[in-house]
């Protein structure tokens, strides 16, 4: 087994051809890691128009857009982590969480150079309302490592199941669309209560229970003033689901990964 050093060594490695290949033949390369959430974003904004009649909060689902997209590419990539890395997982002994960290690592590196343009498309848009970043920027960093640890969680737990269920791949694919309409991507806390309230209170209470919805809303609270965080215990309940998923997908993943290297 190999040593820690070494095991940074290789996560650092994996990274770099995680990166590589991710973009390999590619003209644009690494700008599809931009392109990509914007194109999205511009989407949904002219269709949030059309549906509604007023003018979408582009701001605000720019910073949605982007956060589920680092959702998005580590549950991708970790969910083949394992099961499309049969070379080495046969081949190599070392520690097969690496495989994971070093994927959502990846889809982490493209997320931070995603923030530096979104730094701008949002100071931009803030600066033309006469507003600009808060005090409330400070807490990205925490968000950032929140939502990161959630990641690698999915990653983990999606790329051990998938070496066993390979339908796992089908139904992921499903789960994630549902996901991104049931998360505050395109929208806000305040969409969703505005339904809510209409029909029945505990719908709102059960939502709040998404960890990804104190997430996105937490990157909204850190870059646009005057955004709102929701006053109740259930959307730390589901901070506190997310946090807790890592370390029992770990526990899963390791009670699994005696057998890997016979199911690649």
């Amino acid at each position: 087994m190999i040593g820690i050093a070494a095991g940074k060594e290789l996560i650092g490695a994996l990274v770099a051809r995680e990166m590589k290949s991710r973009y390999k033949g590619s003209s644009l390369g690494l700008l599809w890691s931009l392109l990509t959430p914007l194109f999205m974003a511009a989407i949904y904004s002219f269709f949030f128009r059309l549906i509604s009649g007023r003018a979408a909060n582009t701001e605000s689902i720019l910073v949605g857009v982007f956060a589920w997209h680092f959702t998005v590419n580590s549950v991708q990539q970790g969910l083949v982590c394992i099961s499309g890395n049969g070379n080495i997982v046969k081949k190599v002994a070392f520690p097969r969480v690496i495989l994971p960290v070093a994927v959502t690592a990846g889809a982490a590196i493209d997320y931070l150079i995603s923030l530096v343009i979104q730094f701008c498309l949002v100071g931009f848009l803030l600066w033309r309302q006469g507003v600009f970043f808060g005090a409330h920027i400070l807490l990205l960093p925490v968000v950032l490592v929140v939502h990161a640890w959630l990641n690698l969680g999915l990653a983990m737990l999606l790329g051990a199941l998938n070496v066993y269920f390979r339908d796992t791949q089908h139904l992921v694919g499903v789960g994630l669309s549902a996901l991104f309409f049931m998360s505050p991507a395109m929208y806000d806390l305040g969409f969703v209560e505005k339904m809510a309230g209409g029909m029945h209170p505990w719908i709102m209470d059960a939502y709040l229970l998404n960890p990804l919805a104190g997430i996105l809303t937490a990157y909204r609270r850190a870059f646009l003033p005057g955004s709102i965080w929701p006053e109740s215990p259930f959307v730390w309940a589901g901070l506190m689901i997310g946090i807790l998923l890592t370390p029992l997908a770990w526990l899963l993943f390791r009670r699994l990964q005696s057998n890997f290297a016979d199911y690649v």
